[in-house]
């Protein structure tokens, strides 16, 4: 029986590549850069990212009041295109940053709640307000993991 706090994913589409050597399930610590819930079948659109780093470095010389400075900036960016896809889903759908800027998208479909007696109720994928989770990938399933308390212990 699976955690109440805990949720499952099925990978929709990946542009992470995985190990097919690699049995045991690969986890990561990524951040959550787009998201959308819906109960009905909709269009996911994976979204495009971007991201820069600088580093920077000055001399300065004085004496008697003068300065002299000289510095100098090195940036490094990259981007990845926004991709349109006709992926049919329902639930909640993420894409998930991972520390290298690749990204994955899961899904979560919800299922009907076979405990009420109305069929169109569905159960709660559980989807993180917060934006980094721990991700679980194991083949074509993967789990999220997210801190629920305050003092971090409680996932």
């Amino acid at each position: 029986m699976t955690e109440p706090n805990r949720a499952s994913f099925a990978i929709v589409v990946m542009s992470l590549t995985l190990s097919a050597a690699a049995s045991a399930a690969q986890r990561f610590e990524v951040k959550i850069v787009d998201r959308q819930s819906n109960g009905g079948s909709y269009t996911y659109v994976v979204p495009g990212s971007s991201n820069s780093t600088s580093t920077s470095t000055a001399n300065c010389v004085g004496g008697s009041g003068v300065a002299n400075c000289s510095g100098s900036t090195n940036t490094t960016s990259s981007a990845t295109p926004a991709f349109v896809g006709s992926y049919q889903v329902t639930g909640a759908t993420l894409s998930l940053q991972l520390a290298d800027g690749r990204v994955a998208i899961v899904n979560c479909a919800s299922k009907v709640n076979w405990t009420e007696w109305n069929m169109n109720a569905h159960r709660s994928c559980r989807v993180p307000l917060v934006s980094n989770v721990q991700a679980e990938f194991d083949g074509d399933s993967a789990k999220l993991k997210w801190s629920v308390s305050l003092d971090g212990k409680k996932m």
